[in-house]
């Protein structure tokens, strides 16, 4: 065995001590925590994610009929921001 070899065994033997500290210290004897933990981590992850999307959605949704003039409650064909034509019966 080299000696390169014996220091690269022995660095990783301690960061293999140091995170089974840092759990034992964090958890303490519930295991079944850890997993919990990573599980809320990676719901709150998914969460976030629909957010931004359904965020991105909306503003997209937004920006296009803005840009194309119609709002939600406009006749089909016809821009919202157009004079009307017809003369007035009064």
């Amino acid at each position: 065995m080299t000696a390169q070899d014996y220091d690269n065994q022995l660095l990783e033997s301690v960061a293999v001590r140091r995170r089974r500290l840092r759990d034992a210290l964090l958890f303490g004897v519930q295991r079944q925590r850890r997993t919990v933990d990573e599980r809320m981590g990676k719901v709150f992850a998914g969460v976030v994610i629909a957010a931004v999307v359904c965020a991105g959605c909306v503003g997209w949704s937004f920006l296009s009929h803005r840009v194309i003039g119609e709002g939600p409650y406009a006749t089909p064909g016809v821009p919202s921001s157009a004079p009307s034509d017809a003369p007035s019966a009064r």
